[in-house]
Formats: structure tokens, C-alpha cells, sequence
């Protein structure tokens, strides 16, 4: 009972057991799992390729490729066998020729998580009926804008705020603030772009309200006491580049695209690594035909790993995808995972792009 006990609350307290406004190392992770069925088959290898309202996630200042005047993006995904819930929608505005803004919603949670603080009393007196359930959830809401520059020709910028909202339950959570920073250039045929996430520092304030018979359970079965603290997420650099060919009098087109992930608390488990920095290579790749079906493969998070014999050997996440775009209609499908192939621990993944012209709207809404 104990053990079973041990394991739940190591799944409350993993990563809220913080030391005063400390950086962590792996902070609000769920912002770098990735939106949408087309990245996510490509490796997430998008900051520079990607030209719809899933900007605001990946890179602001690719906004300003929406060519309608609304656009607007919806995603589910389950990982872990189902356990945990990956939702997620947006909606693009062009203001004028020069700028877009968009919002974005991202829920990630696991639900249904059994509570069984109360179900052993004082008296070591089993009481089946003390169990509860609660989520775990956590909450992202991104406000972004993007701008043409006059100055300087074929670059344009873009911005993301980003509000955080994490939840455990009935024992507490967090409210979190940061910005990211994106900028987008086209030179030759060749497309780059640069992205600056938690460019500031995105700081996350964790609250908890633990009853005093929650933090006796917690104490007599050997875990710590989560105490109210802040929790900083230092910033990472994203370059790309891309460039898209087109064969066979133009009917399909072949569109690489490489992004460098850099992050700068430490080593760690990454193809390119230093004592101050760490960069993650990630590549994707989309064959088009006629603008209308869409093939796609990418490959991120190669890592080594040892087995019980101290064999090294590799991990990556692959992923590879389909997608149809019709008149206003794209709807994109991914099988992929988070990183160990030996697991098979594969997600289907599935999301639809509507394109929303002012031409198609109500001309007197009621």
C-alpha cells in the first residue's frame, strides 16, 4: 500500500518540488511538444516553412504568410497509450497588409487521477469510499502579432505573449508569463528564420494548499512537502533554414527544412554539447503534388541511452505524416512519438486549417 501510495505522490509532486526562484533545467515542457499534424510529422522542423495560424506557436513572424483575412487551426492528440490529452485551437486575423494577429489555446493534461491521501485514516482504517479523482492539467494561452518591415526588405517580425496556467488538482498551481520573439527572412529561394523562446525568462509562481492531514500523509510516507515558490525557464535560440523546389513542370514540390535547437543551462543529452549549451538538430521534409496531397517525414530528439548490459545505443522521434488540402479545407494527419522507437509508444495525430475569407462572411451578422 505504501508503495502504491508512493508512486501517486511521486506523479503529484515530479515537477513542482522547487527550491526558492529557481532555473530549471526542464521547465513548462508542454510548450515544446509542438502543434499541429503537419510539424509534428516533420520532426517539428517548422520554424521557417510554416505559413498559417500555427505561427503564433512556432514563429510569430510567419503570420504574415495567412492569405485570407481569418484562419483558424484545431488539434487533439493522445500520448502515453492515451493517458494524457494534447488539445489545441487558434484563430489568425490579418489586420491590415503589413500585420496579423492570432491567438492560441493549448490544454495538455492527464484526467481521472485517483486520490487516495484520505483513504487510510488515523487508525490505519481502510475507507474506500475516501477516494477522489483530480487532473493534472496544464494551460497555455499565446497572444501573438507579426509586422512587415519597411527598413529592411523581406524580414519581418513577430511576437508571442505567453500566459501559463498549470493545475494539480486540489493541491495547487501555478501562473506563469513569458515572450518569445521570431524573425523570418527569404533571400535567393532560400527561407531562414530565428526564434527566441522565454527570450525574458518565462517565470512560473507555484501556490499549493496542502491540508495539514495531506502534509501528515505526505511526511509519514517519506515525500517532501511542496512549499509555494518560483520557478524560472531560461531562454533557448531556434534557427532554420528551407528552401522549396519545385519538379516535373512544377506538378510536385520537395520542401527540407533544418532547425538547430540550442539551450543554454548545461549539458545535456543532445548530439551537439558543451558544459554552458546544448543543441538538438532536428529534420523534416514535405512532398507536395499539386498543391493538394501532401507526404512528410522528420526525425527529432536523437539521443543516447545505455541498456541493462551498458550497451550504448540511439533514440530519436520520428514521425512521418500525410496531408489534403481542398478549396478552404486542410486536414493533416501525423504518426508519431516523443523519442524512445523501442518503446512504440506511437500517437495518431490528427488536425484540421480552415481558411475563412472576408468575402465568405456574413454581410449583415445578426
Amino acid at each position: 500500500m505504501i508503495a502504491i501510495r508512493k508512486i501517486f505522490f511521486a506523479l503529484i509532486t515530479g515537477s513542482c518540488l522547487l527550491t526558492q526562484a529557481q532555473v530549471a533545467k526542464y521547465s513548462n515542457e508542454f510548450l515544446a511538444v509542438g502543434v499541429g499534424a503537419r510539424a509534428l510529422a516533420m520532426g517539428n522542423a517548422n520554424i521557417v516553412s510554416a505559413n498559417d495560424v500555427t505561427c503564433g506557436y512556432f514563429n510569430p513572424a510567419g503570420l504574415l504568410n495567412i492569405k485570407t483575412k481569418f484562419q483558424m487551426a484545431l488539434m487533439h492528440a493522445e500520448y502515453f497509450a492515451g493517458i494524457a490529452k494534447y488539445d489545441y485551437g487558434a484563430l489568425a486575423t490579418r489586420i491590415d497588409s503589413n500585420s496579423v494577429a492570432s491567438v492560441s489555446m493549448i490544454r495538455f493534461g492527464v484526467d481521472n487521477i485517483p486520490n487516495t491521501l484520505q483513504l487510510v485514516d488515523a487508525n490505519g482504517f481502510v475507507d474506500y469510499s475516501k477516494i477522489s479523482s483530480f487532473s493534472v492539467t496544464d494551460f497555455a494561452a499565446l497572444l501573438s502579432y507579426a509586422r512587415k518591415l519597411k527598413v529592411l526588405k523581406g524580414v519581418n517580425l513577430g511576437a508571442s505573449g505567453k500566459i501559463i496556467r498549470r493545475h494539480f488538482g486540489p493541491f495547487g498551481g501555478a501562473w506563469g508569463f513569458g515572450l518569445d520573439i521570431g524573425a523570418s527572412y527569404s533571400y535567393k529561394g532560400w527561407n531562414f528564420a530565428a526564434v527566441g523562446r522565454d527570450i525574458t525568462g518565462t517565470f512560473n509562481a507555484y501556490t499549493f494548499t496542502l491540508s495539514d492531514q495531506d502534509k501528515a500523509t505526505f511526511a509519514a510516507t517519506g515525500n517532501n512537502i511542496p512549499s509555494s515558490s518560483v520557478e524560472i525557464t531560461v531562454p533557448r535560440l531556434i534557427i532554420g533554414a528551407s528552401r522549396n523546389f519545385s519538379v516535373w513542370k512544377d506538378k510536385i514540390s520537395i520542401m527540407p527544412e533544418v532547425n538547430f535547437i540550442t539551450t543554454f543551462d548545461g549539458k545535456r543529452n543532445t548530439i551537439i554539447k558543451t558544459p554552458v549549451l546544448s543543441t538538438d538538430p532536428v529534420v523534416g521534409i514535405e512532398i507536395g503534388y499539386l498543391k493538394m496531397i501532401y507526404l512528410r517525414a522528420g526525425i527529432n530528439n536523437v539521443q543516447k541511452a545505455t541498456d541493462i548490459n551498458n550497451k550504448t545505443y540511439t533514440t530519436l522521434a520520428p514521425g512521418i505524416g500525410v496531408g489534403i488540402k481542398y478549396k478552404i479545407f486542410t486536414l493533416d494527419y501525423a504518426l508519431t512519438n516523443f523519442g524512445d522507437n523501442t518503446l512504440g509508444l506511437y500517437s495518431n495525430i490528427f488536425s484540421l486549417k480552415i481558411d475563412i475569407d472576408k468575402s465568405l462572411l456574413p454581410k449583415n451578422p445578426q
